[in-house]
């Protein structure tokens, strides 16, 4: 049985130090392992950004896509092999700016995917501009007087679009994190996890000891109850959107895969897709 080891290879991150995508890294790897799944059972799909190198960092199957179109990927690929764990990864420019109508289209199409987002509210890889996840008054190169855009909330958006997981974590609390990626894997649909993931070069606001100082933990209130998605609205409004934990999940939607009449357990390219002479001049048939 693989361990989180087994799940790493050779290539150093090239991110600053501190950045809080190690920790969503390491938890990424964790979760694998905890699950039982062996490197060749997993296929991570990534964008553009920072974060998007990930899919180069772990010892499994790896595609780094483009700019906001890890979504297509990740669901096309899980279509064909269905046996496959497939998890997307990507920054909150990429895939709640650019990869915006993707995500909400993933969402509502539920294929059985998870989508990882390091939101660390701010254009990093480009040295540090104003993201759909900044603050208003958030100051940057982009924004020198500060942001007069409302921050987008991924949360409330995922639960008005109908997601049946949606979950949230910091990057500084492993075991947390760790374990909410398992339940996104877990959950047969699709599954959006928000990871707050500091930038320490160009975030001087959102840092460490300020989600340390303002979000609150779900799983310490035992009255919770996720599977109520009007409590969850209402507990994500009151925190304005600050809270970790698993917010919300809906164990009886089915994902796609099951909707789909005929859909084969086997995977799409392990199944023998050859016909007989007779089947193709019958085919040809029906269109001349």
């Amino acid at each position: 049985m693989a361990t989180f080891k087994d799940f790493r290879n050779k290539v150093k991150p090239n991110w600053c130090p501190g950045c809080g995508d190690f920790s969503v890294l390491a938890a990424m790897q964790r979760a694998f392992a905890n699950l039982g799944l062996e490197p060749e059972d997993v296929a991570i799909v990534s964008g553009i950004g920072c974060s998007g190198r990930i899919s180069g960092y772990v010892n499994a199957y790896g595609f780094h896509g483009i700019h906001g179109r890890a979504l297509p990927i990740a669901q096309g690929l899980k279509l064909a092999n269905r046996e496959l764990t497939v998890v997307a990864a990507g920054g909150d420019g990429d895939g709640f700016a650019i990869g915006m109508g993707h995500t909400i289209h993933a969402i509502r199409r539920n294929v059985d995917i998870t989508y990882i987002v390091m939101d660390n509210q701010v254009y990093g890889l480009t040295k540090g501009q104003t993201s759909p996840r900044s603050e208003m008054g958030f100051k940057t190169k982009s924004t020198p007087k500060g942001s007069i855009e409302a921050p987008l909330a991924p949360m409330e958006m995922a639960l008005t679009a109908g997601a049946g997981f949606v979950a949230q974590a910091v990057s500084s609390d492993l075991k947390q994190l760790t374990h909410i990626i398992e339940e996104g894997i877990k959950h047969k649909g699709f599954s959006l996890i928000n990871v707050y993931s500091p930038c320490v070069t160009y975030n001087k606001v959102n840092t460490y000891d300020w989600f340390k100082e303002h979000l609150v933990n779900l799983e310490k209130d035992e009255s919770y109850d996720p599977s109520d998605r009007q409590a969850a609205m209402q507990k994500l409004m009151e925190h304005n959107g600050l809270v970790t934990g698993i917010i919300y999940q809906n164990k009886d939607r089915k994902s796609y895969e099951d909707l789909i009449p005929g859909f084969r357990e086997t995977a799409l390219c392990k199944q023998d897709l050859k016909i007989t002479q007779e089947q193709f001049d019958k085919l040809v048939a029906e269109f001349a």
